[in-house]
């Protein structure tokens, strides 16, 4: 058998990726803003909890990395201090809701163990929160260099890339300015690229290389419709049967692409997956609606505003309205036996393989807050398929291991071209450019153009021109990212994302106009400090890595 680096080189690898991604939400004009709490119910639910996982993981010398992808926009809400307080706030306040409730009637009652196992973690997450300062970021950066994780990044502001092919400028300004906005926040380059949507079309290639990105991740058939045909297995027959590419290409642009394991996708994000079992906590259950008294609500939302609150008492049950008490019990033990199956199944894929010059590799890819919000057992689930996997790191059984280190060790021998794909509703991409978003595109691409030809007028602007050419470059980059579109195709909040896109395509023509005008007014000048005011993102960056991109030809 070979050997790697003086050990038995394990029959395969497990690459486990996560994609921390929120899009930027900031509204100091609200005290109780309901979609900043989108970040802070991740924050708790999900994000100190895998902090937590890293430090125990730390304290026990275990090592089964994962790869993290975290997003420009996220890293930033994590570092804002305006956030950051605002977070331990709405933790105080739903605690106190924990608290009153356990202190009644539901404390008493069947109720009680769900209660006080969700009061335990927000004391948790707290408490993860203050021992690292509030800072998420650093948190994870510190088990990076320990080769507990390997960090990486996605576009500035996860914009769906193929929708920019046509505008090369505005394509090459995701790619420059995400990496530099990541490098800047975190200390650390990225190598790698999470491709927002899994979205890829054949242009994104040539630009994707040209930023130095290494490697980065596709859906199943953006691999297996490559050509040549790369190394793939099929499981199961007929129209059930499951595609799972199992060694990475490499493009003529010199990216390395790997491809989704299906199956194990399969398994965890299905209706009928893994988060559907009975035991497993019902998301769709929350105190805020639950509750007959008002006053046990507290202060957790806007006044006289029921908001979920994120204490959810009941588990899935089956699939009619009748709920049944939650057992955290019950469900931390369906958790661990549902991470033996995963990791077991990752063998059987593995050992009805051919042998090969490098092992076969399993890219199991997810949104990271599918482990905690979504799925609220994920974080246990996970924490045991990364120990089983690092168990059997001498062995012959399956491993954990990063991309980044996937790739120093076994350079891909595939040199193909990926097929168009997206990892959305059937595969392409119908939710981010389809009949209900096709609308946007519009304001989309003529306020970027509007934004582009300020640039080309004014590249050496400074003071306040410089400042409003500056902001009206963020403008058009929060404008392109793809959190609206989806919002809209799926019926989501769909009056926030339209006001979100109509102010931030306003704000980038008028501050375009202004960066290029003759003459500014004393409001003009109170306006652009104000919109650069409640919308700092991508402020530390100088302005050459802003404007460098959409000045190029």
């Amino acid at each position: 058998m070979a050997h790697v680096t003086g050990r038995t080189m394990p029959r395969g690898y497990v690459a486990i990726v996560l994609h921390a991604h929120l899009p930027y939400v900031r509204h100091p004009e609200h005290e109780r803003s309901l979609e900043e709490r989108w970040l802070y119910e991740a924050l708790w639910e999900t994000y100190l909890p895998l902090v937590e996982l890293f430090d125990r993981f730390e304290a026990e010398g275990v090592r089964s990395p994962i790869s993290l992808s975290v997003s420009p926009p996220l890293a930033a809400m994590w570092a804002d201090p305006l956030l950051r307080a605002r977070f331990l706030a709405h933790v105080g306040r739903t605690r106190a809701v924990a608290l009153h409730a356990l202190a009644g009637e539901l404390g008493a009652g069947p109720l009680g163990p769900a209660l006080r196992h969700h009061e335990a973690l927000l004391a948790r997450a707290a408490a993860t929160f203050e021992r690292h300062g509030g800072d998420v970021l650093g948190a994870f950066v510190r088990h990076h260099h320990a080769g507990r994780l390997h960090l990486f990044t996605t576009s500035a502001t996860h914009a769906f890339l193929p929708g920019l092919a046509p505008t090369a400028a505005w394509l090459r300004a995701q790619l420059a300015i995400g990496q530099r906005a990541f490098e800047r926040l975190a200390g650390v380059s990225s190598h790698g690229l999470w491709l927002p949507e899994c979205a890829y079309a054949p242009p994104l290639d040539a630009e994707v290389g040209r930023a130095g990105v290494g490697f980065t991740v596709l859906d199943a058939h953006g691999i297996a419709l490559a050509e040549p045909r790369p190394s793939v297995a099929t499981i199961g027959s007929g129209s059930g049967a499951l595609v799972v590419p199992t060694a990475p290409i490499r493009s003529a642009g010199g990216v390395t692409y790997f491809g989704r394991d299906l199956w194990a996708g399969r398994a965890v994000w299905a209706m009928d997956g893994y988060p559907a079992d009975p035991a497993y906590r019902e998301l769709h259950r929350d105190l805020g609606f639950d509750a007959a008294e008002s006053d046990l609500l507290g202060e957790i939302g806007p006044e006289g505003t029921r908001v979920a609150t994120g204490l959810r008492l009941f588990r899935i049950t089956g699939p009619g309205l009748a709920k049944e008490p939650y057992d955290p019990r019950a469900a931390r033990a369906r958790a661990v036996a549902h991470a033996g199956e995963f990791v077991d199944d990752r063998w059987r894929l593995f050992s009805v393989l051919p042998e090969s010059a490098a092992p076969p590799l399993s890219v199991v890819p997810f949104d990271a807050e599918l482990f905690g919000h979504f799925w609220h057992e994920g974080p246990v689930f996970l924490e045991h398929v990364l120990r089983r996997l690092a168990s059997s790191e001498d062995g012959d059984r399956p491993s954990a291991i990063g991309l980044a280190e996937y790739v120093q060790r076994h350079p891909a021998v595939v040199t193909a071209q990926p097929a168009t794909s997206t990892w959305g509703e059937g595969g392409f991409g119908a939710t981010w450019t389809g009949p209900r978003t096709a609308s946007l595109w519009r304001h989309v691409h003529h306020a970027s153009a509007a934004v582009r030809a300020a640039v080309g007028a004014a590249r050496y602007a400074n003071g306040l021109r410089g400042e409003a050419l500056d902001q009206a470059i963020v403008e058009a980059l929060l404008l392109q990212s793809s959190d609206f579109a989806f919002m809209i195709h799926r019926n989501t909040t769909v009056e926030y994302a339209v006001r979100r896109t109509t102010e931030h395509a306003q704000n980038a023509r008028r501050l375009a106009a202004l960066a290029t005008a003759g003459e500014t007014s004393p409001a003009d000048a109170a306006w652009v400090r104000a919109v650069r005011e409640r919308a700092p993102f991508l402020r530390d960056l100088p302005s050459e890595v802003l404007r460098a991109p959409l000045d190029e030809a």
